[in-house]
Protein backbone atom coordinates (compact mmCIF):
# COMPACT_ATOMS: atom_id res chain seq x y z
CA UNK A 1 0.00 0.00 0.00
CA UNK A 2 1.22 3.25 -0.58
CA UNK A 3 -0.48 7.33 0.10
CA UNK A 4 -1.18 8.87 -2.88
CA UNK A 5 -3.11 12.11 -2.43
CA UNK A 6 -5.46 11.32 0.81
CA UNK A 7 -5.81 7.77 -0.33
CA UNK A 8 -4.18 5.03 0.43
CA UNK A 9 -3.83 2.77 -2.35
CA UNK A 10 -3.84 -1.19 -2.41
CA UNK A 11 -1.58 -3.22 -4.06
CA UNK A 12 -4.42 -4.41 -6.96
CA UNK A 13 -5.46 -0.63 -7.37
CA UNK A 14 -8.46 -0.13 -5.19
CA UNK A 15 -8.27 2.88 -3.31
CA UNK A 16 -9.15 3.06 0.92
CA UNK A 17 -10.52 6.54 1.37
CA UNK A 18 -10.45 8.02 5.08
CA UNK A 19 -12.05 10.82 6.35
CA UNK A 20 -10.72 13.78 6.22
CA UNK A 21 -13.51 15.93 7.59
CA UNK A 22 -12.43 18.37 9.78
CA UNK A 23 -15.95 18.66 10.86
CA UNK A 24 -16.63 14.78 11.76
CA UNK A 25 -13.34 14.39 13.56
CA UNK A 26 -13.80 17.73 15.63
CA UNK A 27 -17.37 16.09 16.36
CA UNK A 28 -16.14 12.96 17.58
CA UNK A 29 -13.67 14.79 19.89
CA UNK A 30 -16.38 17.19 20.75
CA UNK A 31 -19.11 14.50 21.95
CA UNK A 32 -16.64 13.20 24.30
CA UNK A 33 -15.09 15.84 25.70
CA UNK A 34 -18.72 17.00 26.33
CA UNK A 35 -19.13 13.91 27.80
CA UNK A 36 -16.55 13.68 30.48
CA UNK A 37 -17.30 17.15 31.54
CA UNK A 38 -20.54 16.37 32.75
CA UNK A 39 -19.72 13.03 34.41
CA UNK A 40 -16.43 15.49 36.13
CA UNK A 41 -19.62 18.00 37.04
CA UNK A 42 -21.90 15.55 39.25
CA UNK A 43 -18.62 13.53 40.50
CA UNK A 44 -16.70 15.15 43.14
CA UNK A 45 -13.32 14.46 44.79
CA UNK A 46 -14.63 16.96 47.58
CA UNK A 47 -17.32 17.59 50.39
CA UNK A 48 -18.70 21.47 50.65
CA UNK A 49 -18.01 22.55 54.03
CA UNK A 50 -21.63 23.03 55.17
CA UNK A 51 -22.36 19.03 53.96
CA UNK A 52 -19.19 18.30 55.51
CA UNK A 53 -19.65 19.89 58.46
CA UNK A 54 -23.60 18.47 58.82
CA UNK A 55 -22.05 14.85 58.63
CA UNK A 56 -19.57 15.37 61.51
CA UNK A 57 -22.77 16.45 63.48
CA UNK A 58 -24.84 13.17 62.41
CA UNK A 59 -21.54 11.13 63.48
CA UNK A 60 -20.66 13.08 66.36
CA UNK A 61 -24.52 12.78 67.60
CA UNK A 62 -24.41 8.57 66.65
CA UNK A 63 -21.32 8.11 68.54
CA UNK A 64 -22.62 9.80 71.54
CA UNK A 65 -25.39 7.33 70.97
CA UNK A 66 -27.69 10.19 70.29
CA UNK A 67 -29.89 8.90 68.51
CA UNK A 68 -32.94 10.12 69.21
CA UNK A 69 -31.47 13.61 68.14
CA UNK A 70 -30.42 12.22 65.20
CA UNK A 71 -33.89 10.98 64.06
CA UNK A 72 -35.48 14.43 65.66
CA UNK A 73 -33.52 16.47 63.02
CA UNK A 74 -33.10 14.92 60.13
CA UNK A 75 -35.63 14.81 56.78
CA UNK A 76 -39.23 13.90 56.63
CA UNK A 77 -37.84 10.99 54.52
CA UNK A 78 -35.85 9.58 56.84
CA UNK A 79 -38.43 9.57 59.88
CA UNK A 80 -40.82 8.15 57.32
CA UNK A 81 -38.76 5.19 56.25
CA UNK A 82 -38.51 4.17 60.11
CA UNK A 83 -39.76 5.03 63.38
CA UNK A 84 -37.84 6.40 66.08
CA UNK A 85 -37.73 3.02 68.30
CA UNK A 86 -36.76 1.41 64.90
CA UNK A 87 -33.85 3.66 63.86
CA UNK A 88 -32.41 3.35 67.49
CA UNK A 89 -32.51 -0.14 66.97
CA UNK A 90 -30.46 -0.09 63.96
CA UNK A 91 -27.84 2.50 65.46
CA UNK A 92 -27.18 0.39 68.76
CA UNK A 93 -26.97 -2.76 66.07
CA UNK A 94 -24.37 -1.06 64.15
CA UNK A 95 -22.82 0.12 66.83
CA UNK A 96 -22.30 -3.28 68.97
CA UNK A 97 -21.12 -5.04 66.04
CA UNK A 98 -18.99 -2.60 64.36
CA UNK A 99 -17.98 -0.45 67.26
CA UNK A 100 -16.77 3.06 67.05
CA UNK A 101 -15.67 4.89 63.67
CA UNK A 102 -11.99 4.64 63.80
CA UNK A 103 -11.03 6.85 60.20
CA UNK A 104 -12.99 7.52 57.25
CA UNK A 105 -11.84 7.80 53.31
CA UNK A 106 -14.17 9.64 51.33
CA UNK A 107 -14.37 7.36 48.23
CA UNK A 108 -17.29 9.66 46.65
CA UNK A 109 -19.30 12.37 46.30
CA UNK A 110 -21.89 13.18 44.06
CA UNK A 111 -24.45 16.02 43.87
CA UNK A 112 -27.78 16.04 42.30
CA UNK A 113 -30.50 18.36 41.70
CA UNK A 114 -34.06 16.58 41.12
CA UNK A 115 -37.47 18.17 40.27
CA UNK A 116 -39.40 15.17 41.49
CA UNK A 117 -39.21 12.10 43.96
CA UNK A 118 -38.19 11.54 47.57
CA UNK A 119 -35.37 12.97 46.96
CA UNK A 120 -36.42 16.37 45.45
CA UNK A 121 -34.45 19.54 45.44
CA UNK A 122 -30.52 19.69 46.19
CA UNK A 123 -28.91 16.38 47.27
CA UNK A 124 -25.56 15.43 48.23
CA UNK A 125 -24.82 11.42 48.34
CA UNK A 126 -21.07 11.06 50.15
CA UNK A 127 -19.61 7.11 50.29
CA UNK A 128 -16.44 6.48 52.54
CA UNK A 129 -14.54 3.81 53.03
CA UNK A 130 -14.73 3.33 57.19
CA UNK A 131 -12.91 1.95 59.59
CA UNK A 132 -14.61 0.77 62.80
CA UNK A 133 -13.28 -0.74 65.50
CA UNK A 134 -14.35 -4.37 64.69
CA UNK A 135 -14.34 -4.29 60.98
CA UNK A 136 -14.37 -2.03 58.10
CA UNK A 137 -17.01 -0.87 55.22
CA UNK A 138 -18.58 1.44 53.29
CA UNK A 139 -20.73 4.28 54.70
CA UNK A 140 -23.08 6.59 52.29
CA UNK A 141 -24.39 9.62 54.01
CA UNK A 142 -27.78 11.04 51.61
CA UNK A 143 -28.12 14.54 52.82
CA UNK A 144 -31.16 17.40 51.39
CA UNK A 145 -30.80 20.87 51.52
CA UNK A 146 -34.18 22.44 53.15
CA UNK A 147 -33.87 25.88 53.65
CA UNK A 148 -30.19 26.64 53.56
CA UNK A 149 -29.57 23.68 55.95
CA UNK A 150 -28.08 20.11 55.38
CA UNK A 151 -30.60 17.27 56.54
CA UNK A 152 -29.65 13.46 56.96
CA UNK A 153 -32.04 11.64 54.13
CA UNK A 154 -30.36 8.07 54.39
CA UNK A 155 -27.95 6.72 55.73
CA UNK A 156 -26.52 3.30 54.89
CA UNK A 157 -24.06 0.82 56.12
CA UNK A 158 -22.19 -2.26 54.01
CA UNK A 159 -20.06 -4.56 55.80
CA UNK A 160 -19.09 -7.90 55.97
CA UNK A 161 -18.82 -7.55 60.11
CA UNK A 162 -22.73 -7.59 60.32
CA UNK A 163 -23.26 -10.65 59.18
Amino acid sequence: MKYEGGRMKAASGTHLTYPSNLFFCSLIILTSLLGFGCAVNSERRSVPAEVESAIGTVSDDIAAERYEKVYTEAADLFRQDASLEQSVSTFKTLGNKLGAVESRTLQSAVEQQNSSGPLKGRVYIVTYRTKFQNGEGMETFTLVERNHNWLLARYFVNSTALK
